[in-house]
Parts: structure tokens; C-alpha cells; sequence
């Protein structure tokens, strides 16, 4: 069964839209969210165009799946392109070709956080406690009790068995180089080393990325800070670690990790620190929290 958390229950009490299998079958490729994001520059309403796939030079179910993954990761919306697109993948942006591995982390925190539009990933990242699981039976079977509780009937199950594979392709790397093809080529996400094969089985790996950065994390703390409590000035290790949206979901660390990251930003900013009050590990910062993250991240990329 699934755990009993559902979204009434999760802090943001955020009314999630069914959202699922609008990336037509195919995760996020090498190159994909910079071309969609360039696209949308020269053109904002690029997508809107019966040839949007010629001038993207793909097939029309691929340029649907740019689409679909620059909204999702927040990199376009329906204006054009996003303050964070902007920043991250403009020229002279932060890293416009996604060379550094923090910056897919950046993206993978951004899938994850409100606005959703990847159902099946909140479900999987933050409602799925099974660090150890097959794709044909826990991981789907309890994406369908999910789906049928949060949404009734209406969401097929040929659906979710396409997010369901999507979402594993997307982070699995691909271990027989020899078999690579067109069609399982790997997705720059697999990097992140979320989803590891055991045997028969898929596991998260949780615990130490040595891609991802502490500034990456705290900003992530901070950004999940302000959606949760955003006239507070402190938030609980737990809540940071366990709780539904929360970054250790997400990124899928243990509580050494989160303690050791934000210490070493404390370090570098005095307006962050981690306390203990009335026996509760909390994070502390003494400026608006999404400021501070904002600071962050920029900071890193200097």
C-alpha cells in the first residue's frame, strides 16, 4: 500500500492538476531544454506554429516533449521565457549548456516544486516511500491507487505506465553502452545518480551526491522555506528532510548530509546558521528566505 500521506495532509496543502504522459513518451535529452529555451527567445509563440517541429528540426512529437519539459522545469511559461530560464540558459547566463552537474540539480529541484506539472514525479519523489522497487508492480500499482484516489477514474493506465517508464529512463543510466539507440539514449539526468539497479530491483540511492553542491541544497532549503512558512524566519531539519516537497525528498540525502551542507554555508554567510531549540535541529537565516536562495545560487556560479 501506499503511504498514508495524501496531498490534504502535505504542509503546502497544494491542489495538484492531473497532469501525466504530456512528454510523448520521451525524457529529456542532451541539448532539448536549451533549444526549446533558445526557441522561445527568437520566437515566443514558436509552439503555438503548425512547423514548430521543422524549425526545431525534430519530429512533431518531440517538439511537443520540449515543450512540455521547458514548462516543466520552468524554463518557459505562457508569457515566454521565466526569470530562472533567463538566468540559467541565456547567454552570458549562468550555464547556458548545462556543463556543470549542479545545474541539473537545479532543474531537478524545479520539476519538483509548485507549480507542478509532472504528477507522477511528486508522487514518486515525495508520496512513494519504497527505496526498493520494480517499475511493473509497487512503483505503478501504487501510482494507480494515487491517481484513482487523488483523481477518481479519469486517468488512464496506459498513462501512468508511460510516466512510470519515463521517469526511470529519465534517471537510470543506461548500463550496456552497446545498445544504445535513438530510442534509450541517455538522459543528461541520469548523471544525478538518483535511481541505481540492484539485481531485479530499482533503488534510490540516498545519502552523499558528490555532484551536488551545499550551496544547492540550502537554496533549495530556503526556496522550500518560503512556499511552506514564508513569514518565518527558522524551519526544522525534519520538515527539510521528510516532508512532502521538501528537498531531502527530492534529493533524496539523510540528515548528515542536509546538517554538513548547511554548515558549510554558514560558514560563508553569517546569515544562515543551524541551532538546536527545545531539542529540535532547525535552519535559521536572518534575511528573506528567497532572496537568500537567490544569493545562493548566484554565488555559486561566480
Amino acid at each position: 500500500m501506499i503511504s498514508q500521506l495524501t496531498l490534504e495532509n502535505t504542509t503546502q496543502n497544494t491542489v495538484l492538476s492531473p497532469i501525466f504522459a504530456r512528454h510523448e513518451t520521451f525524457h529529456p535529452r542532451f541539448g532539448w531544454l536549451k533549444k526549446g529555451f533558445d526557441a522561445v527567445c527568437n520566437n515566443p509563440n514558436i509552439f503555438l506554429s503548425e512547423d514548430a517541429h521543422i524549425q526545431l528540426g525534430v519530429g512533431k512529437n518531440m517538439a511537443k516533449s520540449i515543450r512540455y519539459w521547458c514548462r516543466a522545469f520552468k524554463l518557459i511559461d505562457d508569457n515566454g521565457i521565466t526569470n530562472f530560464g533567463k538566468q540559467l540558459l541565456d547567454e552570458g547566463g549562468f550555464d547556458p549548456y548545462l556543463e556543470d552537474p549542479a545545474s541539473l540539480w537545479l532543474l531537478h529541484w524545479q520539476l519538483l516544486k509548485p507549480p507542478y506539472w509532472a504528477t507522477a514525479w511528486y508522487f514518486v519523489f515525495f508520496l512513494f516511500r519504497k527505496n526498493e522497487f520494480k517499475v511493473d508492480e509497487s512503483l505503478l500499482s501504487d501510482l494507480k491507487i494515487y491517481s484513482e484516489q487523488t483523481f477518481g477514474s479519469r486517468i488512464a493506465e496506459s498513462s501512468l505506465k508511460k510516466d512510470a517508464a519515463c521517469l526511470v529512463r529519465m534517471y537510470l543510466r543506461q548500463n550496456d553502452r552497446d545498445s544504445l539507440n535513438e530510442d534509450n539514449l541517455d538522459c543528461p539526468f541520469a548523471e544525478l545518480g538518483l535511481i541505481t539497479e540492484v539485481g531485479s530491483n530499482l533503488v534510490f540511492n540516498i545519502g552523499q551526491k558528490s555532484s551536488l553542491p551545499p550551496e544547492i541544497i540550502v537554496a533549495a532549503c530556503l526556496d522550500f522555506a518560503n512556499l511552506v512558512s514564508p513569514t518565518t524566519q527558522t524551519i526544522s531539519l525534519n520538515r527539510l528532510l521528510y516532508e512532502a516537497g521538501s528537498p531531502g525528498m527530492a534529493f533524496k540525502i539523510t540528515a548528515s548530509v542536509l546538517c554538513d551542507a548547511i554548515e558549510q554555508v554558514a560558514r560563508q554567510k553569517s546569515a544562515i546558521s543551524l541551532a538546536e531549540s527545545a531539542n529540535i535541529l532547525q535552519m535559521s537565516f536572518r534575511e528573506n528566505s528567497a532572496q537568500l536562495s537567490q544569493k545562493l545560487i548566484s554565488g555559486y556560479y561566480e
